[in-house]
């Protein structure tokens, strides 16, 4: 098998941006992605992987990157011919887009592969189009099932399932219920996530492609709007536009490259996906899962890594995902989030580029979001929010939901 290198990545600024299409988003991601190796490479890719969620509400279910790339092929910019596999899992769609380039040139079945994420999910005068999207990651066939799950760890944690009591998405329900369920068992506060919330803000502030650029203290944190109990609104994820990319390549094509762009190459160490379930609340989530898979291909260890990207959609899933990744132990994670441990300058800094609180979540490009993010950070790119002499960093990603389990996480693991 072949070493898998990034040797381009680009990602839009994050936010509501009701005068750009979806062909607008793909065209900028495209042509940045490119721009940032620095050569004239576009004619050589051979494989393409386009991840995307809401362009079904528009009634392109289908060719969705076919569609969004033909102005690109029809100027000449992306080469003719070239096979585009559209894939979509919630939120973690551009993950997927990512994973299957990386195992195009892992198989060795192309040596330049392309993946790209593009969303859309505000529509100031149509809201049922971005509830219509959300909604498509979770069952909605047998619904009754989830219902029963949540009714039932209401009871244990103590927040009794009641979905869009504040006005959010279901999702917010069911990371408040779990939030509840870990106060309530380890002794995490509203406090902890706060100051995860406060700390993701500060770091936005630093990131001209977040979608919030402005600072908010604890104290504030927990006087915003409430919108499940026990998160408020600078706790939760925004609705947002944005689009993200990467370029992955083989060991023998960075070979011939030029001596600056092997330089800036990030190699890949591995790429994981997995699938969620019913779970125990007091099992393990599928994150964990992902990540023991993601540490034994890489022949790394959680003290191995310099700085991390979580699925922060709330900010109790920071403390949380500190303990599936094994930065702590579990339950501890409150106090490890609320030590300083995951700011920049803490011992294993998390979401530098503000998370998904802060930066933004247009679910079909956070992914590959996150990619760009660890990849600059990987080069020395980040300018006031770079973390020093990192070298290994890893991404986790999770969409849609069965149960307290995503439906499927992604675990990416990049090194200098």
């Amino acid at each position: 098998m072949q070493e898998v290198f990034v040797i381009g990545v680009s990602c839009t600024a994050f936010g509501k941006q009701p005068g750009k299409t979806f062909k607008d988003l793909t065209r900028e991601a495209f042509v940045d992605v490119v721009a940032d190796t620095g050569l004239d490479v576009a004619h050589q890719i051979e494989q393409a992987w386009f991840g995307n969620c809401g362009m079904g509400s528009f009634g392109q279910r289908n060719i969705r990157g076919q569609v969004c790339f033909t102005p690109l092929v029809t100027e000449g910019l992306f080469p003719e011919r070239v096979p585009i596999i559209n894939v979509e899992g919630g939120c973690a769609t551009a993950s997927m887009a990512f994973h299957g380039a990386y195992k195009d040139i892992l198989s060795g079945q192309a040596q330049l592969s392309l993946a790209v994420g593009v969303e859309k999910t505000f529509f100031p005068d149509d809201a049922a189009k971005t509830l219509e999207i959300f909604e498509g990651g979770i069952d909605q066939l047998d619904p009754q099932e989830w219902h029963e799950y949540y009714r039932r760890a209401g009871e244990v944690s103590g927040k009794p399932f009641k979905a869009h009591a504040g006005g959010g998405t279901l999702f917010m329900d069911t990371y408040a219920m779990q939030a509840a369920y870990h106060m309530k068992t380890f002794g995490t506060t509203r406090e902890q996530i706060a100051f995860a919330a406060s700390k993701n803000h500060a770091m936005g502030a630093l990131n001209p492609k977040a979608q919030y650029r402005f600072t908010v203290s604890p104290d504030e944190v927990l006087a915003d709007r409430e919108i499940s109990w026990p998160l408020t609104r600078s706790m939760c994820s925004p609705i947002g536009d944005g689009a993200a990319a990467a370029l992955l390549c083989s060991e023998s094509f960075l070979k011939t490259l030029p001596g600056r762009a092997q330089e800036r190459a990030i190699n890949v160490s591995t790429s994981v996906l997995t699938g969620g379930k019913y779970r125990a609340l007091d099992e393990p989530g599928l994150s964990h899962v992902a990540a023991k898979k993601a540490y034994a291909q890489s022949g790394l260890t959680p003290a191995d890594i310099d700085l991390a990207e979580v699925h922060d959609a709330t900010s109790f899933c920071e403390i949380y995902q500190a303990e599936m990744l094994g930065f702590c132990e579990v339950g501890k994670g409150g106090a490890f989030v609320g030590s300083g441990a995951t700011a920049l300058g803490g011992r294993l800094p998390i979401n530098l580029s503000g998370g998904l609180v802060s930066k933004g979540h247009p679910v079909g490009a956070t992914g590959l979001s996150m990619i760009y993010e660890l990849v600059s950070q990987l080069r020395g790119e980040c300018g006031a929010r770079q973390l020093a002499n990192a070298d290994v960093a890893l991404a986790e990603n999770g969409g849609g939901v069965i149960g307290f389990d995503e439906a499927a996480c992604s675990i990416t693991v990049l090194r200098r």
